[in-house]
């Protein structure tokens, strides 16, 4: 949720960011005007139960005549009260439904723009490179047994797929690195529920703009995650941090779910894009002065990762028309995809300053008050995504995978194998 009193300071700077992150600068407009009904509404509201009040005792003292025009005076008083408070509760609901509906505004370092191309490219590690002959990672997963695709599209439909021998030893591997190189920069394990309240899904910013991708329990009034991002954020809901414990660094570990809606026709191949996988996602909360250095901290922490799978890779500076509601700023990390001959995102890193924790209500104490807190977050393993790097960038010509040595030294086989050899 932004900051509507930075709004009211600096209405021209709001239009702007909206502009610049594709969404119409008039619902800043809209929300002056809904919040000017709102203030002068709560003033007379206010007035009109004070005379109320000061009638109340002169009623109380008067005697039998001054009596009958003071009860008719609080009838009036009553009415125009009555009449205030539905307006008043009128222009709080507009408030809060657009508050709902503005997003993040972007940071200044965000490049301006409408597509891929308009993405900012501000470090490349590796060289790419076309192995002979070339299997994608589909064809990969095949022929060595790692992937059941069949099987899972009859149990659950498309876009599901079974993970079976090496593919689950490599997963687990994938896990303890993640643990190993994350852990001493303190971030804590954390195994979060992957059903959520409707209430988490509007304070992370997903809902209302994202809730067509979320898998939804209706009977229970429950929404499945994306991320882990989301009971990440909500677990601090309505608290108050003290300043000396931040940052607060997390690692979810759990099962996500996308509706992948809109995307039909699109990455059907393989594990690439799917229904259900599973991610670690690092998220910190964060001190107000100190989020931009904590983003960055993220980001190397993600590169730390790909450098020890050593993957081709390249960091981007994401454009402001492709940012998500409570972004502020996103790098992705896009790895070579051989099979398509270009780079295909792996990881993300966003900060969304206090959007989240506006909403949500965690707040940072301080010697001269509370203020919301900054909220970060980061992919650090994608599993299916890894995996599909893994087996592309690492592919051998005689059809094998050679495992990175990192990923050996956390449990996986050295060399993915057909099980027919």
């Amino acid at each position: 949720m932004i900051d509507i009193k930075a709004v009211r300071a600096n209405p021209e700077a709001a239009r702007a960011g909206l502009t610049k992150k594709r969404h119409d600068p008039d619902l800043i407009d809209q929300l002056l005007a809904a919040d000017d009904s709102r203030r002068r509404g709560q003033t007379e509201a206010d007035r009109l139960r004070s005379t109320q009040k000061q009638a109340g005792q002169a009623i109380a003292q008067a005697g039998p005549d001054q009596k009958q025009a003071l009860l008719k005076e609080m009838t009036q008083v009553k009415q125009q009260l009555s009449q205030i408070e539905a307006e008043l509760q009128r222009a709080t609901g507009s408030v809060e439904a657009l508050l709902l509906d503005i997003p993040n505004f972007p940071h200044e370092s965000v490049p301006a723009g409408t597509s891929e191309s308009d993405d900012e490219v501000v470090a490349t590690v590796g060289e790419p490179t076309i192995p002979e002959p070339l299997r994608d990672h589909q064809e990969l997963g095949l022929s060595l047994g790692l992937i059941d695709l069949e099987r899972g599209a009859r149990v659950s439909g498309s876009r599901f797929a079974f993970l079976r021998g090496d593919a689950v030893r490599l997963q687990m591997s994938l896990e303890r690195l993640a643990l190993d190189i994350l852990t001493p920069h303190q971030f804590v394990p954390i195994i979060p529920p992957v059903l959520v309240r409707e209430a988490a899904m509007y304070g992370t910013g997903f809902f209302p703009t994202d809730r067509a991708q979320i898998y939804a329990t209706e009977a229970d009034d429950l929404y499945l995650v994306g991320t882990s991002e989301v009971p990440l954020a909500a677990m601090h809901a309505d608290e108050i941090v003290p300043a000396d414990q931040l940052p607060l660094r997390y690692l979810g570990m759990s099962t996500c779910f996308r509706r992948e809606a809109g995307t039909y026709g699109k990455d059907t191949k393989g594990i690439f894009r799917v229904h259900q996988f599973d991610k670690l996602e690092m998220f910190s909360f964060c001190h107000p002065d100190q989020s931009w250095q904590e983003h960055d901290f993220l980001l190397e922490r993600e590169r730390e990762i790909c450098d020890a799978l050593e993957l081709t890779y390249r960091v981007v500076n994401i454009h402001s028309g492709d940012l998500g509601a409570s972004a502020a700023k996103k790098y992705d990390i896009e790895a070579w995809l051989p099979s398509e001959g270009q780079y295909r995102e792996l990881t993300s890193t966003s900060n969304t300053t206090d959007y989240q924790a506006r909403r949500l209500k965690v707040r940072v104490r301080e010697s001269d008050g509370v203020r919301p807190l900054h909220t970060v977050n980061g992919t650090a393993v994608a599993i299916g995504r890894a995996l599909t790097f893994l087996l592309e960038q690492h592919q051998q010509s005689d059809g094998t995978v050679k495992i990175p040595k990192a990923l050996v030294d956390c449990g996986a086989p050295e060399v993915l194998r057909s099980e027919t050899k």
